[in-house]
């Protein structure tokens, strides 16, 4: 069995990330990286990784398309031939002259205010955008008319300069626009004022990216896709593959699958405190990943259970992939290092 392994943030490029790193010891992670053997090449976002993956290179990254595939029992059933895009609730924060961003993941959304909120917005913008919270944290919106969006998703660009960003995303006027309206529709909402009274972020913009028609097809080398993340299991749907949501343990995943074959694991726990610089939530996360993750897999990977672990982390500044069968773990000779010496 070849377990493959997605590692968004894994290898962070913010300085206070890395300065948590300092003293940090993942033994079983540490081993994986250190006997394996590396590759790297151009970097890249972990949905843009995913759709190269899936034999989709020069396909449009149509995340709101695939997330209703995904997740979209409530969205008509599938998308369709319809055009989607993602509309993820985010709270703009301005510092001085500088815009940023702060995705809703990071600060968390229930099922009822996204109920509340998708309700508002949809009344404001019949006929242009037809919203549906998929998950709180995650909604989709089927295009009625021509909207310039992102071609990040909002953890891409959060912590960043969003001005750039924007300009970068339409050329047009029209963009800023409709954040704009947006912005006003959220303003004020019963929902943001109960937030605030507790001191929580308001869901005062949404961020729109990811729009097109869902792939015709798609192909991909795996004979299994566990993952949270809804661009994966899309793409995996999509293509006829074996797919579910992530299991809690690598223990528990080992137990539910096959023998043989080629299998992805997205472990995005490090996403959100990795955009935020959230340096005591992002060790946590790191420490949850070794103790259900690395150190399980490790374990198989000795004992024949799984016969090559790999790892990619696409967005660190190159993207690298680090391959490691049973034999390499006689590789004395290398030895292990901290995982702040990668980052």
């Amino acid at each position: 069995m070849h377990c493959e392994l997605l590692v968004p943030a894994l290898l962070p490029a913010r300085e206070t990330l890395r300065a948590a790193l300092a003293g940090l010891r993942l033994p079983a992670l540490e081993m994986l990286l250190a006997r394996g053997r590396s590759n790297w090449s151009e970097a890249l976002t972990p949905e843009r990784w995913l759709v190269e993956a899936f034999d989709e290179e020069d396909a449009p990254l149509a995340a709101g398309a695939l997330t209703v595939l995904a997740e979209g029992a409530e969205a008509g059933g599938g998308p369709g031939e319809a055009h989607w895009v993602r509309a993820d609730p985010v709270h703009l924060r301005l510092h001085g002259d500088v815009l940023t961003l702060i995705p809703g993941a990071a600060f968390g959304v229930s099922r009822a205010e996204a109920e509340a909120l998708c309700e508002t917005l949809g009344q404001h913008f019949a006929g242009t955008l037809s919203l549906y919270p998929l998950h709180p944290e995650r909604w989709c919106a089927r295009l009625e008319a021509d909207v310039a969006v992102a071609a990040e998703s909002p953890f891409a660009v959060a912590g960043a300069d969003l001005d750039a960003h924007l300009g970068d995303a339409s050329g047009t006027r029209g963009w800023h626009a409709l954040l704009n309206e947006i912005q006003m529709a959220l303003h004020d909402h019963p929902v943001n004022r109960a937030r605030e009274q507790r001191g929580e972020p308001p869901v005062n913009s949404l961020w729109l990216w990811g729009a097109g028609a869902a792939p015709a097809s798609a192909r991909g080398p795996w004979q299994s896709v566990a993952a949270d993340e809804p661009v994966a299991r899309g793409l995996a749907r999509l293509a006829r593959m074996r797919h579910r949501p992530l299991p809690a343990s690598a223990d528990e995943w080992l137990a539910r699958s096959p023998e043989d074959g080629r299998h992805l694991l997205v472990l995005d726990a490090l996403r959100a405190a990795g955009a935020l610089g959230d340096a005591g939530a992002y060790v946590e996360q790191l420490r949850t990943l070794e103790a259900r993750w690395f150190g399980p897999l490790l374990a198989a990977l000795r004992a024949g259970r799984v016969g090559m672990v790999t790892l990619h982390v696409p967005d660190a500044a190159q993207a690298l992939s680090f391959e490691t069968i049973h034999g390499d773990l006689r590789r004395f000779w290398r030895r292990a290092r901290a995982l702040e010496s990668y980052a």
